[in-house]
C-alpha cells in the first residue's frame, strides 16, 4: 500500500462508490393500509430500519384522501410508498384487491414516487391481537388499529429489502473470494 492509500481506498470503485451514495441518500418509506373508512399510516427511519405507526386518517373523497398522501410525502421526505394489499391466499387477485390496485393507480398520477404494492393478509388481525395483549379497550383499537396494521405491512417490507440486501452481499462476497482464488 502507498503512503495515502489504506484498504478502503483500494477497494473502493465506481460500483461501491455508487452502492455508498444510494445509501447515504435514502428516504423514508410510508406504509399505507388502505380501508374503505380508515387509512392507516406508518413511516420508516432514513435507514429502512424501523416502521412505526404513524397516523389514521378518516376517509374523505378521493381527492381529499389523495392530497393528504401527497403532504405525508412531502412533509416527511418519503421516497417510496408501500401500499398493503389484500390478495387472495393463493396470490391472486380477488375484488378487495381491485380496488386496492384502481387506488394505486390514482396514487401514482398524485405522486412522483414510487408506489408498490406489498401484501397486508391477516395485518389487521395481528394488529388487533397486539392491541388486545396490550390491555388496549375497544374503544381506542378502532382508532390505533390501522396504523399499527401499516406498520405491520412496512415492517415485512422493510424485512424482505434487508433479506434480500443481504443475499446480494453474501452472493457479492462469493465472487470476490473466487476473484481471490485466480
Amino acid at each position: 500500500l502507498g503512503p495515502r492509500e489504506n484498504l478502503w481506498s483500494r477497494r473502493t470503485s465506481a460500483q461501491s462508490m455508487t452502492a455508498i451514495r444510494a445509501f447515504v441518500k435514502k428516504a423514508r418509506i410510508l406504509g399505507i393500509d388502505p380501508g374503505t373508512k380508515r387509512i392507516g399510516f406508518a413511516l420508516s427511519d432514513e435507514l429502512g430500519w424501523t416502521a412505526q405507526p404513524l397516523e389514521t386518517y378518516e376517509r374523505r373523497t378521493l381527492p381529499q384522501d389523495l392530497a393528504h398522501i401527497n403532504t405525508l410525502v412531502c412533509e416527511y421526505g418519503v421516497g417510496q410508498v408501500v401500499l398493503g394489499c389484500p390478495y387472495l391466499d393463493d396470490g391472486s387477485v380477488g375484488p378487495a384487491a381491485k380496488v386496492v390496485l384502481e387506488f394505486k393507480a390514482k396514487l401514482e398520477e398524485c405522486v412522483s414516487i414510487p408506489v408498490i404494492t406489498w401484501d397486508e393478509t391477516m395485518t389487521t388481525s395481528q394488529a388487533q391481537d397486539l392491541l388486545i395483549e396490550a390491555n388496549m379497550s375497544r374503544k381506542r383499537r378502532k382508532g390505533t388499529i390501522d396504523r399499527v396494521a401499516a406498520a405491520l405491512i412496512l415492517r415485512s417490507y422493510l424485512d424482505h429489502c434487508a433479506n434480500e440486501t443481504s443475499a446480494a452481499q453474501a452472493l457479492s462476497s462469493l465472487g470476490e473470494d473466487s476473484d481471490r482464488d485466480l
